[in-house]
C-alpha cells in the first residue's frame, strides 16, 4: 500500500481545479428520444492528454518507488497538466461565442413542476441558455424556458479577442437580440429561436451512437444568472428513462448543471453538442451531480422537424399498445414477458390491413428490440424516418414480419397547446389565452356542434380579470348572443362591456352547450 503522503501527491497532481459552476434550469423531466447514428471514433487532444496523464501517474506515480512518491511533482506531471488545461482552455474559448443567455418575460404556469397542478398562469420574468445552430440566427433551447413567453431576447456572447479574458470580459458587452419562437415541442421540451443576424458561430450536434459512458464532457450556460459558465463532467448513462411511463430518454451526467443552464449545450471534447442540459434530481435545489440532457439525436430530429412543419409531427400505427407485464402475460398465458401488446387495432386501420391482431406482441421495430411502450415510441420516431416500420411480432408461439404503415392522426387534441400564442391570443381582463377555431383546429376537436368560436387554450391569473368561470378546452360561441368567430372578435365585443354589465357566454364543454355568466367589475 502506499503510504498517504505518496497517495496525497497523486490526487493533487493528478486531478484538474475545480470547474466553474454550470447553469441548467430545474424543471419537471421532458423525455427525449433514442437515435442511432454512424460512429466514427477520433480522439481529441483533451481526450489524448487525459490518456496520457492517466497513462503516467499509474506508471511514474503508482509503481515508482517511495522516495519517488515523496518528491514534489516532476516536471514531467507539470507539463501534462498544463498541455491538459490548455486544451480545455482552447476548447472552451472555440465553444463560447456559440453559447446565448435566453431572456423571458412572458406567463407562466402556477401549477406543480410535474404538471398536475391548475392551468393558470401568472406575469413572471426568467432565463435560461441556448445555443446558435445555424449561423443565419437560429437557436435551440429548452420549451420550458420560453414557455408563455410574451417577450423573449437573447443575450449574444462576445469572442475573446484580449490576451486577458478578466480584461476582455470588463470592456466586452453582448449583444441582446430580440427573438421570435418559430416552433416548440413540448413532449421534447425544445424549443427553436430566430434572431436577425448572419455570420454567428454555431455548434455542431454530436453523432448520439458515438456517445459512451464515462466520456469527458463540459456544460455550457447562466446558472443562477451566471451567464455563459462552464463545468466539467462525465457521462454517466447514454441513456436514462426516469419515467418509464413516457418516451422519452435522456444522457446523464455528473457535470455541475444547476437552475438557469435549461438549454445550454453538453458538449463532448471536439466541442460537439452531446446533449441540451434540462433537468436534474435534487433535494437541496442545486446540482446534487445527477443532470439529464436531451440526446443529440432527438435534437437534431425536432429541430429538423420544426424547421420543415413548425411542429414536430406525431406518428402512429393505428393501434392502441401496452407495455407487457408479468401479471398481463400470466393472464393472458402468453409465453413472454417483454415487449408491447396489441391491445386494440382501429377498424379499418391500415394496422389491421396490415395484419395486425389484438394479443400479437411486438418484440421489435426495424431491427431494434423494445420491451416497453416508451422505447416503441422511441424507436418510432428516431430510428423510423419513413412512411413504414417492420415490426417483430409474437404471435402464439409464431414470430412473424408485419409491414405496417406509419401516419400522424389527424385528430390529435394535444396539438391545439402548440397552437396558442399568449403574445397576441391573450385576453386579459377575460383571464384566457384563446384559440380561433378554423378548419385545421375543429378537425383536433371531438365532433364540434357549432364550427365557430374560440377555444380556451389556458386560464390566466391575472387579479383584473372577471370570475367568468371558464376552463381549459371551452369553446366560446357567443357573448350576449353576438356570434364569436375569432380572438380578436371576442377581445373586441368583450371590451364593450361596462362595469356593472350582466354577461352570458354560450360556451361548448366537453360536448355539451351550456351558457356561462358573470359580472363586469
Amino acid at each position: 500500500m502506499l503510504p498517504p503522503s505518496c497517495v496525497k501527491t497523486i490526487v493533487w497532481s493528478a486531478l484538474p481545479a475545480s470547474p466553474l459552476t454550470l447553469t441548467f434550469k430545474v424543471h419537471a423531466p421532458e423525455r427525449r428520444t433514442i437515435v442511432t447514428l454512424q460512429h466514427s471514433f477520433k480522439k481529441s487532444r483533451v481526450a489524448r492528454f487525459l490518456g496520457t496523464l492517466l497513462a503516467f501517474i499509474s506508471v511514474g506515480g503508482v509503481l515508482g518507488s517511495p522516495a519517488l512518491c515523496q518528491a514534489p511533482a516532476n516536471e514531467k506531471t507539470t507539463d501534462a497538466m498544463r498541455l491538459m488545461s490548455n486544451s480545455f482552455q482552447s476548447l472552451v474559448k472555440r465553444v463560447s461565442p456559440s453559447v446565448v443567455e435566453v431572456l423571458v418575460t412572458g406567463y407562466g404556469s402556477a401549477s406543480d413542476e410535474d404538471g398536475h397542478g391548475d392551468t393558470a398562469v401568472g406575469r413572471e420574468r426568467s432565463l435560461g441558455s441556448g445555443f446558435i445552430i445555424e449561423s443565419d440566427g437560429y437557436i435551440v433551447t429548452n420549451y420550458h424556458v420560453v414557455r408563455g413567453a410574451d417577450r423573449v431576447r437573447v443575450v449574444l456572447t462576445p469572442p475573446v479577442v484580449e490576451s486577458s479574458q478578466p480584461t476582455a470580459l470588463l470592456k466586452s458587452h453582448g449583444r441582446i437580440l430580440p427573438a421570435r419562437i418559430i416552433g416548440f415541442n413540448k413532449l421534447i421540451d425544445i424549443a427553436i429561436l430566430k434572431v436577425e443576424a448572419t455570420g454567428l458561430p454555431t455548434l455542431p450536434l454530436a453523432r448520439y451512437n458515438q456517445i459512451e459512458k464515462g466520456q469527458v464532457v463540459l456544460a455550457f450556460g447562466s446558472p443562477e444568472g451566471l451567464e455563459n459558465s462552464v463545468s466539467f463532467g462525465l457521462v454517466s448513462s447514454v441513456l436514462r428513462q426516469p419515467n418509464v411511463d413516457e418516451p422519452m430518454v435522456y444522457i446523464q451526467t455528473d457535470a455541475a448543471i444547476n437552475p438557469g443552464n435549461s438549454g445550454g449545450p453538453l458538449v463532448d471534447a471536439e466541442g460537439n453538442v452531446v446533449g441540451i442540459d434540462t433537468f436534474i434530481y435534487t433535494q437541496s435545489g442545486g446540482n446534487e451531480g445527477i443532470g439529464f440532457a436531451i440526446p443529440s439525436g432527438i435534437v437534431r430530429y425536432a429541430y429538423e422537424q420544426i424547421r420543415k412543419y413548425g411542429r414536430v409531427r406525431r406518428r402512429t400505427i393505428g393501434a392502441e399498445l401496452q407495455s407487457l407485464t408479468p401479471d398481463l402475460a400470466q393472464g393472458l398465458g402468453l409465453a413472454t414477458e417483454v415487449g408491447v401488446i396489441v391491445s386494440d387495432v382501429y377498424p379499418g386501420s391500415q394496422a389491421e390491413h396490415a395484419g395486425l391482431k389484438i394479443e400479437d406482441v411486438i418484440i421489435g421495430i426495424d431491427g431494434f428490440p423494445v420491451d416497453n411502450l416508451p422505447l416503441f415510441a422511441l424507436s418510432l420516431y428516431l430510428l423510423n424516418t419513413g412512411n413504414s416500420a417492420k415490426l417483430q411480432v409474437l404471435r402464439g408461439d409464431k414470430k412473424l414480419d408485419l409491414n405496417v404503415p406509419i401516419y400522424e392522426p389527424h385528430n390529435e387534441p394535444s396539438r391545439l397547446a402548440d397552437m396558442a400564442d399568449p403574445k397576441k391570443d391573450l385576453i386579459p381582463r377575460l383571464g384566457i389565452v384563446g384559440i380561433t377555431v378554423t378548419p385545421e383546429v375543429a378537425e383536433l376537436l371531438d365532433d364540434l356542434r357549432i364550427p365557430t368560436g374560440v377555444v380556451v387554450a389556458s386560464t390566466v391569473a391575472n387579479r383584473l380579470a372577471v370570475d367568468s368561470g371558464l376552463l381549459e378546452g371551452d369553446v366560446i360561441h357567443a357573448l350576449n348572443r353576438i356570434l364569436i368567430t375569432s380572438v380578436d372578435n371576442l377581445r373586441a365585443e368583450f371590451s364593450k362591456l361596462k362595469p356593472g354589465d350582466g354577461t352570458a357566454m354560450q360556451v361548448e364543454r366537453n360536448g355539451k352547450l351550456t351558457y356561462v355568466t358573470f359580472e363586469m367589475e
